[in-house]
């Protein structure tokens, strides 16, 4: 449940789980924003789907309107204000509780503390796979823009500064020389 949503929304695995395919998707969606911090998305589009809470003996069932969306997320589904207003529920989230009037009473339907934890740190953990997963393509791009010097060859030693020659052998001056920097101490 998420209160601050203006959206419900709905996971394309979650269509896959429940053997839907996307040709039961109308199109007309619109972007939005922040579902991952700082990110937009384009809906892959919207499914009328019935929703129901409660038991048998006292339940209440409508039918919610989703955008599904193509980016995997730690739940199937984010109920939103939508859902609150066509239910006329009533969330609680310091006791993870919602609470609507069904036809014999009211129906609550409730969560565990654990459950909720865990889900929002495999949320967390997940944004902040994708902000690094985009963020080392962005550097694997940059990588991949920067043109070696052709003039260079590849394994050639190229001294950065100047460099004296001192034969190996005094004797044959004209022989083999080592190049050693020219700004190294004496000592």
């Amino acid at each position: 449940m998420d209160g601050g949503s203006r959206l419900n929304i709905l996971y394309a695995n979650t269509l896959e789980l429940l053997e839907l395919d996307q040709s039961h998707l109308r199109g007309g969606a619109t972007p939005f924003h922040s579902i991952v911090l700082g990110k937009h998305t384009r809906p892959l589009g919207r499914i009328d789907f019935p929703v129901c809470f409660g038991t048998p003996s006292n339940y209440c069932k409508e039918v919610l309107t989703f955008e599904v969306v193509r980016f995997k997320g730690t739940y199937h589904a984010i109920l939103g204000r939508p859902c609150y207003a066509k239910f006329m529920a009533v969330p609680n989230y310091t006791y993870l509780k919602l609470k609507m009037l069904g036809p014999n009473g009211a129906i609550t339907i409730e969560s565990m503390y654990e459950h909720a934890y865990d889900c929002d740190i495999e949320c967390i953990e997940y944004a902040e796979a994708i902000i690094e997963a985009e963020t080392l393509i962005v550097n694997l791009d940059q990588l991949g823009s920067e043109v070696p010097d052709s003039k260079r060859h590849v394994g050639t030693f190229e001294p950065t500064e100047t460099v004296n020659l001192v034969p190996v052998d005094p004797t044959y001056p004209n022989d083999r020389a080592l190049r050693i920097s020219a700004t190294l101490d004496i000592k």
